[in-house]
């Protein structure tokens, strides 16, 4: 494994998502012991950098995580989340002061931990001065409850806003082969700020393994099947253009997943994909793209692939990604 900075905090190249473990993927279907070995598998091969958020489950996951972690807490960097959810009971995100001192107790203690590594705000709340919420989480790192902060899917203004009151250690929002949207200046800005990136769903929710050729492999519950990327009207377009991928991958002898992977740790060397799964093959298939190097032309064929046809998320959710 290699080892990077998000700002000054070192984790691992790559990362392991842990939210199919526990939300939307596999409706809650798959034993917390299955997926503990497969937390344990990836420390053992070197992964430092854990994430996942109290929404996810909800709660269920962060529980799983501090499950997995006992006994070897000292040896990760833990990444968390807050704000999607309301722990007061009003509506929505909810980045109040209140909401996230609550909110951090709460994960505290599902994962059984003193302290939380980096807390992420999982979406900005329009209706609290992003100010204010980098005041309370200034606060947290000062009572030792959190040591670093990021934002998620936060837009320009509210990175440069948030940064000018305590920096920044790393943004997290959606990018990948198939979602550039950071790319509309966003990721320069982080790169001027020295922010480093956390790139998720960066196999495009496993449409970039090359391993999904029909609907029909999807449970009858599994969220995909609604996903703007992969309804019907869609999905066979979008299928033949992961060809481009799979040409590349050929070329250098690794799979469609590594070569995805290896563009994110080419693009940047403060980036640090959270790549998700439930099972160990495609765990040790992920962690192989440290040993892929793709040449400068494939990097750059890999910037020319062709966007799919859909949004990354359904509508309600594009709503709260801000740009």
């Amino acid at each position: 494994m290699e080892y990077t900075k998000l700002g000054d905090l070192t984790v691992s190249r790559i990362g392991l998502g842990c939210m199919g473990m526990s939300h939307i993927y596999t409706g809650y279907k798959q034993e917390d012991e299955l997926s503990i070995a497969v937390i344990h598998r990836a420390l053992d091969l070197g992964v430092t950098f854990i994430d996942t958020a109290e929404i996810y489950g909800p709660e269920k996951n962060e529980v799983l995580v501090g499950k997995a972690l006992a006994g070897r807490r000292d040896k990760v960097t833990l990444a968390t989340k807050f704000g999607l959810r309301s722990n007061l009971g009003k509506a929505g995100v909810d980045s109040s002061p209140e909401n996230i001192r609550v909110a951090v107790e709460g994960s505290l203690a599902r994962l059984h931990t003193d302290y939380i590594d980096l807390y992420y705000q999982h979406r900005v709340d329009k209706t609290v001065p992003i100010e204010d919420v980098v005041g309370t989480l200034v606060e947290l790192m000062d009572e030792g409850k959190i040591r670093h902060y990021g934002l998620s899917e936060a837009g320009q203004q509210t990175i440069r806003r948030a940064h000018a009151v305590h920096p920044v250690t790393a943004l997290q929002s959606e990018y990948s082969l198939w979602t550039r949207d950071g790319d509309d200046g966003t990721i320069d800005t982080l790169r001027e700020l020295g922010i480093g990136f956390v790139p998720y769903s960066p196999l495009g929710r496993g449409m970039l393994s090359g391993t999904i050729t029909s609907r029909a492999q999807f449970d009858e519950d599994d969220w995909r099947l609604t996903n703007p990327r992969f309804v019907e009207e869609v999905f066979a377009t979008n299928l033949a253009r992961v060809q481009e991928i799979v040409a590349i991958a050929n070329e250098v002898g690794a799979t469609p997943s590594q070569v995805s992977l290896a563009w994110l740790l080419a693009k940047g060397n403060d980036w640090a994909p959270i790549p998700g799964t439930i099972r160990l093959n495609h765990l040790e298939e992920n962690l192989g793209a440290v040993d892929v190097k793709l040449t400068a032309e494939q990097v750059v064929r890999l910037d020319d692939v062709t966007q799919p046809l859909g949004e990354h998320h359904g509508p309600a959710q594009m709503t709260m990604l801000e740009r």
